[in-house]
């Protein structure tokens, strides 16, 4: 894939699992992680991967206290849920572009939760994380991946993120300390031994994807592309090395479940769904896995209302509630509709 993890697979010997969407539960293989029935422990598409994760397990002999999830988006976001529902399994996660756990109970909710992060209070984000699954801890150490410039998925998501972990893990508001590394931020939080449970990067002036160092020295890992962003910063390699798979000394193979960004959430103009429908296409460019293709349009006389309902048809969602006649909306459709234009291909910008 074009992050790079494959390639440190194979170097560092720990196997990888790409969740598949069935077709039969959505048309467009998208991951629901907005939907209770498929974000609860032992329920839908949570245990599906759940299960997908404990087979790799059993075929290659995995360290059970070395597993991990990342994800991208969408892929992100269920990340989140998987990170919340079996924290008994997953020593770690890293969210890229995501959202927190029990945001969204639908998809009207899931892009409110977008465009305008909801300023729950830690106390309420991180119960969700504990009612997720009943566990008393240790939790997982979770590294947050955000462009500072991220149009669709607004960086207020990620400082939700940090809330909901850090008060699961009780930390403090304030990290142990902030680097900066190039023109990006880092920010730490460590356990009372100094060991860092929760990173948080922000990337400078990136968009919505997946931050690579094409050109880094000694770290060069991924290819650009759609939602995969030249940043000067590898977070794949960051991310190997803060759950400790850089070490050369494996003695046995680990498993990172990747969760994929499904295009549940509004895509880049020109950028397609990220789901890998077959492993073996897991090297093939997000054009080769995407359900249908982008195609500029021009001079279209449209309704707002049915492009919206458009792009969630686009996406594999049911049509958004219409809203009752005189009804105010709970957030500003702006944002929504203009993402919903690039999303069904009638903007360019």
């Amino acid at each position: 894939m074009r992050h790079g993890l494959s390639s440190l697979a194979d170097r560092f010997g720990f196997a990888i699992v790409y969740p598949q969407q069935q077709p039969a539960n959505n048309p467009k293989n998208c991951f629901s992680w907005f939907l209770p029935g498929d974000t609860a422990r032992g329920h839908g598409e949570a245990r599906s991967i759940h299960a997908m994760v404990e087979h790799a397990i059993a075929k290659f002999a995995s360290d059970r206290t070395r597993i991990f999830v990342t994800g991208l988006s969408a892929g992100g976001a269920m990340a989140s849920v998987m990170l919340a529902t079996y924290p008994d399994l997953f020593a770690g996660g890293a969210i890229i572009a995501g959202l927190p756990y029990g945001c969204a109970r639908n998809a009207q909710q899931a892009f409110e939760a977008m465009f305008a992060a909801k300023g729950d209070c830690a106390e309420v984000l991180g119960d969700r994380v504990r009612a997720a699954s009943g566990h008393c801890g240790p939790w997982p150490k979770i590294s947050i991946w955000h462009g500072a410039a991220d149009p669709i998925v607004k960086p207020a998501n990620c400082d939700a993120i940090v809330r909901q972990w850090t008060n699961v893990h009780g930390l403090s508001d304030s990290p142990a300390y902030e680097e900066r590394i190039g023109s990006h931020t880092r920010q730490v939080w460590s356990d009372e031994q100094g060991e860092p449970l929760i990173e948080v990067f922000s990337i400078d002036n990136m968009a919505h994807g997946v931050p690579l160092g094409i050109a880094t020295d000694g770290e060069s890992c991924g290819a650009a592309g759609a939602f995969f962003l030249d940043a000067g910063i590898s977070s794949t390699h960051h991310i190997a090395r803060f759950w400790g798979l850089h070490k050369s000394a494996v003695k046995k193979r680990r498993v990172a479940a990747s969760a994929p960004a499904p295009s549940a959430l509004p895509r880049d103009q020109g950028a397609r769904a990220m789901v890998r429908t077959r492993p073996e296409t897991s090297q093939a460019s997000a054009e080769d896995t995407a359900g249908a293709r982008d195609e500029p349009q021009s001079h279209h006389a449209f309704d707002p209302n049915r492009v919206i309902a458009a792009a969630f048809q686009a996406a594999g969602l049911a049509a958004p509630p219409k809203t009752a006649p005189g009804a105010s909306s709970r957030i500003d459709p702006a944002p929504i509709i203009a993402a919903a234009l690039k999303a069904a291909g009638l903007t360019k910008n």
